[in-house]
């Protein structure tokens, strides 16, 4: 088992930034890919960046150049900059680990809001 708690979010103007981060406890030796989606409301949740333990990273296309994704093995973390925001990044954004056995985690998430 791996539990999962996320951090960070809030209500930020456009073109604002955040850093959101997810500690990660349990199994922690297990754990391969970790990673970050959203959901909209209304909306599916969706990939947004995910980086394996080797340090791989990969993107949804809207928003790479803005969104940068990395981890901290020793301290259990894997943190999501988000930058220049907009409107269309106000979700829930969920963390996710998925170990070496193929299990997958997901945290609670924490919420984003952009808003003048």
């Amino acid at each position: 088992q791996v539990q999962l708690v996320e951090s960070g979010g809030g209500l930020v103007q456009p073109g604002g930034s955040l850093r959101l981060s997810c500690l990660a406890s349990g199994s922690i030796f297990s754990i391969n890919t970790m990673g970050w989606y959203r959901q909209a409301p209304g909306k599916q949740r969706e990939l947004v960046a995910r980086i394996t333990r080797g340090g791989t990273t990969d993107y949804r296309d809207n928003v790479k150049g803005r969104f940068t994704i990395s981890r901290d093995n020793a301290k259990n973390t894997v943190y999501l900059q988000i930058n220049s925001l907009k409107s269309e990044d106000t979700a829930m954004y969920f963390c996710n680990v998925e170990t070496v056995y193929g299990s997958a985690y997901w945290g609670k998430g924490t919420l984003v809001t952009v808003s003048a």
